[in-house]
């Protein structure tokens, strides 16, 4: 059975020692003050990365949800939630690399 493997921080980190030279720890730094700034950034409003995509808060509102096994009927409560559209560019990447 072929099991998915999550990308991790430290994956990144290692990534980055490998093609730029920097030590892991500081290539790790360096990625969570990126995360906390895209973060920041994301909570302000919509947020694009040219060439990459946006990233855009979604209110749903509150519903009644029902559990598949039971049937049971309990109130989903409003919360915000986090849409990706990928950009043109990347698509076509993407859709580069099926065939």
């Amino acid at each position: 059975m072929n099991r998915k493997k999550n990308l991790t921080k430290i994956d990144i980190a290692k990534t980055i020692n490998k093609k730029k030279g920097l030590s892991v720890l500081i290539s790790k730094k360096i990625l969570d003050q990126y995360l906390e700034i895209l973060t920041r950034s994301i909570i302000k409003k919509d947020f694009s990365i040219k060439n990459f995509g946006t990233f855009r808060i979604q209110y749903k509102e509150q519903r009644l949800g029902r559990n598949p096994k039971t049937k049971k009927e309990h109130i989903i409560s409003a919360r915000k939630s986090l849409k990706f559209i990928a950009s043109k560019n990347l698509l076509n990447k993407l859709n580069s690399k099926c065939g």
